[in-house]
């Protein structure tokens, strides 16, 4: 698995229905407007206590706002034996801009 993929890769993955959880990790108030159909969200601070209920066996695609908090969880992720994390370049605004361009953003 790739350190990073883009919204199109993440798109097609949806769409071909392949195998994939996507672990939003912003904060409720965040979440509450805007997010990807079927996440698992758990906020950042929260992610060293739910290590063990992630999915380690398909692609486990991490998102932020724009990809810096989420670039931070997956080493954390892949640190941790999660080999599987890979960080949304871009985060839920380049998925708002370019896939869900009728997604609120802020």
């Amino acid at each position: 698995m790739m350190d990073e993929i883009d919204v199109g890769t993440l798109a097609r993955m949806r769409r071909e229905g392949a195998a994939h959880t996507v672990l939003d990790v912003r904060e409720p108030q965040e979440v509450a407007i805007c997010a990807i159909a079927d996440s698992l969200c758990i906020p950042m601070q929260q992610i060293p206590q739910a290590l063990a209920r992630l999915p380690r066996q398909a692609p486990l695609v991490v998102l932020c706002h724009h990809g810096v908090r989420s670039a931070r969880v997956t080493a954390y992720l892949r640190h941790n034996g999660l080999d599987n994390a890979t960080n949304l370049a871009g985060g839920i605004d380049a998925w708002a801009r370019l896939v869900e361009t009728d997604m609120p953003r802020y």
